[in-house]
């Protein structure tokens, strides 16, 4: 029944690698069932039904994406999304958890309009293929900065923006002991080597102390609190147009993004550089955000994570229903769940970097006019800590370098769409 549905032989898969690619994938963002709660609490909402309803939308869109879409792309409640959601939306702006929530389901709904009418795909299938490949490694470099942060390798700093972190900390030893045995053990061509160095540090830190160990089981606490409680008439006040807006554009290229990003590192891109199935694709995560928003957490996005799965061999959508059905273990195994630190996890992103970063080879340098974009692309998603605004320096910086150049011809009728669309968001929308 797997073999019909999945099509394991075609993919050159089988179960026992979808599961440890399942695995692997969960492992490296299983953090959010546990961060996203404690932002959101931020915005006045109940911190344990935000808790469930993390799991349940983590869940729900990865095994759609699976299961319909036959991709090994995991979901779950963005970072970034829910900081907006929280601080901005509701902090500064003002407005209730509830009508943000509003806003959050009028997005979702937006982008199942776009990608039924298969303008999302039409947008997508215009990407240059240099700025195809720069999202690819921007993402890869965006990991590496995330992993080095959880790893405590880098930190903040007010002179220099970042420096080294405190090399002789505990859990940044382990580390970095646990990049090197992943670096080590995927040279060996050893099958888990995500999965073995994330368990071994996580092992390690329990024994040394540094992680508490607060048991196994706990009964998952009720989601009534923010069950279907979306004010969707508040959400569509006039004053909350932009909000809308900001959603629905940082969802549809965080998202796309990372289909391109993981789908390309993973060898699913056909010879023309598409995605096959992309409407699916599309389709499964347009809905998971809007079944998000019911569920009560904020936007659901397509995790760069999923790369950690990938490298591991995950190939099909068996993957995300892996990690779907332990998002559901998650909600009954949340002490056990938590065991994982970040620094853990740390390793297995900054190691995927490294593999993702290689899309960068495929760029031609020679041609300056598809390499600057392409660099400005890449290099804008880990410094400005944001997929979507690497995706629009991309865009805009395109068409802008072709004009100049006396090459406009050469730009797709989409790209100068959606340069003018990027430039309007940043005039207007900041």
């Amino acid at each position: 029944m797997l073999q019909s549905w999945f099509a394991l032989r075609e993919h050159g898969s089988s179960v026992k690698t979808e599961c440890l690619a399942g695995l692997s994938t969960f492992l490296a963002m299983a953090y959010i069932v546990f961060v996203n709660p404690e932002i959101l609490s931020a915005a006045g909402m109940p911190k344990e039904a935000v808790f469930v309803a993390t799991c349940l939308a983590a869940s729900f869109g990865s095994m759609l994406m699976g299961l319909y879409a036959n991709y090994p792309i995991a979901m779950a409640p963005g970072m970034g999304l829910n900081a907006y959601f929280a601080f901005t939306v509701v902090g500064a702006m003002g407005y209730s958890w509830q009508t943000a929530l509003g806003a959050v389901f009028l997005s979702g709904c937006l982008i199942i309009g776009v990608s039924l009418f298969r303008v999302r795909e039409w947008i997508i299938n215009a990407i240059p293929r240099s700025l195809k490949l720069a999202i690819s490694a921007g993402i890869g470099l965006f990991l590496a900065i995330i992993g080095l942060k959880n790893a405590g390798i880098i930190v903040g700093s007010p002179a220099t923006l970042v420096t080294l972190g405190d090399l002789y900390a505990p859990g940044t030893l382990l580390a970095i002991a646990g990049l090197l045995l992943i670096i080590g053990l995927e040279a060996r061509k050893l099958t888990g080597g995500i999965v073995i160095g994330i368990l071994a540090v996580t092992v390690a830190s329990v024994a040394f102390g540094i992680t508490p160990f607060n048991g196994v089981f706990a009964a998952p606490p009720s989601i009534a609190p923010v069950f279907l409680q979306l004010d969707i008439v508040g959400a569509l006040n006039a004053g909350l147009i932009a909000v809308v807006l900001t959603f629905f554009l940082v969802e549809l290229f965080d998202a796309t993004g990372t289909l391109i990003g993981v789908s390309h590192r993973a060898g699913l891109l056909d010879a023309e550089g598409r995605l096959p199935r992309l409407k699916r694709a599309l389709l499964a995560d347009s809905t998971a955000i809007a079944a998000g928003s019911l569920l009560g957490t904020s936007s659901t996005t397509a995790y760069i994570e999923s790369a950690a799965g990938t490298a591991v061999g995950g190939r099909t959508g068996l993957t995300a229903v892996v990690v779907g059905l332990l998002f559901i273990a998650a909600l009954f195994l949340a002490p056990l769940a938590g065991t994982v630190p970040a620094f853990a996890t740390a390793p297995a992103l900054i190691y995927v970097a490294v593999l993702m970063a290689r899309a960068l080879a495929e760029i031609d340098w020679e041609d300056l006019s598809e390499s600057a974009p392409a660099f400005l692309c890449a290099i804008s998603m880990p410094l400005t800590f944001s997929i979507a605004h690497g995706i629009a320096f991309g865009f805009i910086s395109y068409a802008a370098i072709k004009l100049i150049a006396g090459r406009a011809g050469e730009v797709p009728p989409t790209v100068w769409v959606l340069a003018a669309v990027f430039v309007g968001k940043f005039a207007w929308l900041g």
